[in-house]
């Protein structure tokens, strides 16, 4: 198949999504629909309609036929590897606790929003199913390993803090719920799949345009080292680390696909939220969110054509 011809179900996918991010940012550049709307927006798409979705397609996904084994160890295995090199290149993320606890998590945080946005119409029903487990997966080991190094980075480690910021995330919880109700056989509630299906329908559309208002444009100055190579471990090495990774677990094609996919992704709003909770340089962590955004317009098509093409 001709490159170009590869490319237009991978910009097609792609387009909406970077098109609504931008459309966001412009809205909120123009004050519409004013200055009050988009933080309401955001807990709304983070607490209910994100939720909704990953627990509708948790709950609804049929894994007999996926290679869901190699999937969650080569995800684990990425994050894990990707964690330790963070550590080991301590001194070129941060030099000091604050701000190696904000790059540490432009390292391994994943925006859920592109993830599911993307993989959707790239990769149909089995895709949206790979991608609600690999959020199930990766949501909750992410949370804990910024939690762990940002506190200890601080020499603030609070076991009991851990314990709330990953039992009050309601993505953990809603992955939770619908891993619970996929595995008992129950499914969905009875009369709960047209509610369900509503509130997920609004969840993508409104959280991209909430994270397009929320980049920070003016503030990507200064510190170069670190969100060079902060955004180079997340973009281009993770990806890459993963296709091997992939490769080495013999994973089918379609999982291949979803593994590489997730962890290509830029990082997510709730970096520059959490390195504020916990006291780490946030405003290096809106920086890092915004510079890895822009950039995953260019490195995202790029890996998804090479390495996670769409199928059929």
């Amino acid at each position: 198949m001709p490159a170009s011809a590869a490319l237009l179900p991978v910009l097609a996918a792609l387009g909406p999504v970077f098109g609504l991010i931008a459309l966001g940012t412009v809205l909120r550049r123009c004050g519409f629909p004013g200055s009050g709307f988009w933080q309401p927006a955001e807990r709304l798409s983070y607490y209910l309609l994100l939720p909704a979705l990953l627990l509708r397609e948790l709950a609804r996904a049929d894994f007999g036929a996926l290679a869901v084994g190699g999937v969650v160890v080569a995800l684990l295995a990425t994050i894990a590897l990707m964690s330790v090199l963070a550590l080991r290149l301590r001194r070129w993320l941060g030099n000091d606790g604050p701000a190696f606890g904000a790059s540490f998590q432009g390292v391994i945080r994943l925006n859920t929003y592109v993830g599911l946005a993307t993989a959707l119409p790239l990769y149909g029903a089995a895709g949206g199913a790979l991608a609600a487990l690999a959020l199930a997966v990766m949501v909750p080991v992410v949370n804990l390993l910024s939690v762990l190094v940002i506190t200890h980075a601080l020499g603030q480690a609070r076991p009991a803090h851990l314990l709330r910021q990953l039992a009050g995330n309601p993505l953990i919880l809603a992955c939770a719920a619908g891993i619970a109700l996929n595995v008992s056989g129950l499914g969905l509630p009875p009369g709960s799949e047209g509610f369900t299906r509503i509130l997920a329908q609004a969840a993508l559309p409104l959280g991209l345009l909430a994270m397009g208002a929320a980049l920070q444009l003016a503030a990507v100055r200064g510190r170069a080292a670190a969100i060079t190579v902060t955004v180079l471990l997340k973009l281009v090495l993770a990806p890459l680390l993963a296709a091997a990774l992939a490769r080495l677990c013999a994973l089918p094609a379609l999982e291949s696909a979803v593994v590489v996919l997730f962890a290509a992704l830029p990082s997510a709003p709730s970096a520059y939220i959490l390195a504020r909770q916990l006291g780490a340089d946030a405003p290096l962590a809106a920086v890092v969110i915004t510079v890895e955004t822009l950039a995953a317009m260019l490195t995202l098509p790029l890996v998804v054509l090479l390495c996670a093409g769409p199928h059929s």
